[in-house]
């Protein structure tokens, strides 16, 4: 199937104003339908060996994120301590999640055990599994972005948190814990940009012809 100039313009413009969104979440719902759109974009996402070893743990209660957010708050007090002076103080004043008031909550897996333990294309790198369900949420946050829902990734957590509060099996590997809900604005950068965190790096110093060029 040929993509035409319009999709393929779709693609890219939904690429470059994917953000990870904080602090403007809607209270508003998202309906069935359009939650199992993005699940199922992510379902397709590529994995080595087709092992699709990714799961999704739905979080909509309240108590549940709850919960959450104290592990968050602990690790975030954790993370504070490695800054010092100024970037303390600007580590400080950034909001981090939006477990709370994203209205959905998703927690993609990974199980390493998936098809047994010879997996084609895993066996010169075991950690493939893991990338595959990264793939999994780069798909679900683009598949959102273009249904016009932020996605929030918590990544100032402990995984025995999500593993205690949503019951998730010792066997298997958190790899994200993602807030979704529909947004008030999207930043026209990323925030971390915007407020003076770090800038985004000139892709021409990124590029490397035959082997690697110190730069």
């Amino acid at each position: 199937m040929k993509i035409t100039q319009a999709e393929r313009d779709a693609v890219y413009k939904t690429i470059f104003n994917r953000r990870d969104v904080r602090s403007e979440f809607k209270s508003d719902t998202i309906p069935d339908d359009v939650l199992m759109r993005i699940l199922t974009a992510a379902h397709h996402a590529p994995s080595v060996g087709f092992m699709q070893p990714w799961d999704f743990v739905i979080v909509k209660s309240d108590e549940t994120k709850q919960r959450l957010k104290q592990g968050f708050l602990k690790a975030n007090a954790e993370a504070e301590l490695l800054f010092e002076g100024e970037r303390k103080d600007q580590y400080r004043a950034l909001k981090l999640e939006g477990i709370l008031e994203a209205p959905i909550g998703i927690c993609i897996t990974c199980d390493r055990t998936r098809t047994g333990p010879v997996v084609l294309g895993r066996t010169a790198n075991l950690d493939m599994d893991l990338y595959s369900s990264v793939c999994a949420v780069q798909n679900l946050w683009l598949a959102a972005r273009a249904e016009n829902i932020g996605v929030g990734w918590v990544s100032i957590i402990h995984d025995e948190v999500l593993h205690q509060t949503l019951g998730i099996p010792e066997h298997i590997v958190p790899v994200a814990y993602l807030c979704l809900g529909y947004v008030s604005t999207f930043y026209e950068k990323p925030e971390l940009e915007k407020k003076g965190w770090l800038r985004r790096r000139p892709l021409e110093t990124l590029i490397h012809e035959e082997q690697w060029q110190a730069k």
